[in-house]
């Protein structure tokens, strides 16, 4: 949801620049996770607020911008059950990446989503064939027609894109 950046102030705050389509959730927030390696803490905040266009958190026992510098780059998170609920037509990326991929048309089944490439004109889903092949489509209503990320599925037009 956020990434933390460099320490504000003089009593441990840090800047957060937000992952996030609604960096007003990190207003009025007492609990988040932590990235650290391979597993994540949770945290408790003393505060947390928006400034200047900015989240800052200030978290418990974090009490200069020394100790907010540790925390520099790390990522940040919340349990799934209190994710916002995208708009409608919208993912986000964890629903995407590891769905199956298939032809609108033939119903062919083309590869898997592995990644999701973020860029200002629009993110792009990107394919791996079985044979190792990858492919890279625009996420866009154009190219792709239908996602069902209970079923794990995208169907996609293929056409001119993805070789036969």
């Amino acid at each position: 949801m956020g990434r933390l950046g460099r320490p504000r102030g003089t009593d441990g705050g840090i800047y957060v620049t937000p992952l996030t389509d609604f960096p007003e959730r990190f207003e009025n927030m007492r609990e988040i996770y932590i990235s650290s390696g391979d597993s994540w803490s949770k945290m408790n905040l003393v505060s947390s607020k928006i400034i200047s266009g900015r989240p800052v958190l200030k978290f418990d026992n974090i009490n200069s911008p020394e100790d907010a510098a540790r925390f520099t780059n790390r990522y940040l998170a919340v349990p799934k059950n209190e994710i916002i609920t995208p708009p409608k037509d919208s993912f986000y990326i964890f629903d995407v990446v590891g769905c199956e991929v298939f032809d609108v048309e033939t119903k062919m089944r083309i590869g898997e989503i592995v990644e999701v490439e973020e860029y200002p004109a629009s993110d792009c889903y990107v394919i791996k064939t079985d044979e190792g092949k990858r492919y890279i489509i625009a996420a866009v209503k154009n190219f792709v027609k239908k996602v069902d990320v209970k079923a794990k599925r995208v169907e996609i037009d293929s056409s001119g894109m993805v070789e036969e």
